[in-house]
């Protein structure tokens, strides 16, 4: 008997709790979701490698792999934006040294401004200039 009336005082107390932790979740507010930097009408188009040698110096080469992600809209043909990224990436890479795009840092520096060449190329067209792969010889 002592059983069956600890067990009941025992459910009566966990339905209780319950009741209050589900009031109190309720009244927390809800956060609102962050939209993603890749949300909404948008595209992505591979460029073709670029392939050039570093400024003062015949015998270093880079080659370079990229994407560009862009919002399609009928004022500007994505097959014009690639070309003019690739003719900026070549003339830009082209009076770099080798000193400048070594190690993390120089990556990151180099990442930064053609993405800023690519916003303005594009009077905001691209999002992003995506950097697939950087081959130094």
């Amino acid at each position: 008997m002592s059983a069956a009336i600890g067990g009941g005082f025992g459910l009566v107390m966990v339905s209780g709790i319950e009741k209050r932790v589900e009031e109190k979740y309720k009244v927390l507010p809800q956060k609102a979701e962050v939209a993603g930097a890749y949300t909404g009408n948008i595209a992505i188009k591979k460029l073709a490698p670029v392939v050039t040698n570093l400024a003062g110096s015949d015998s270093d080469w880079v080659r370079v792999e990229a994407s560009i992600v862009y919002k399609p809209d009928g004022e500007q043909n994505s097959d014009v934006l690639v070309s003019e990224m690739r003719q900026d990436i070549l003339s830009y890479i082209r009076t770099m040294s080798l000193a400048q795009i070594q190690g993390p840092s120089g990556l990151l520096h180099l990442r930064e401004d053609l993405n800023e060449r690519a916003r303005l190329r594009s009077k905001g067209v691209i999002q992003e200039l995506v950097l697939e792969t950087l081959i130094v010889q």
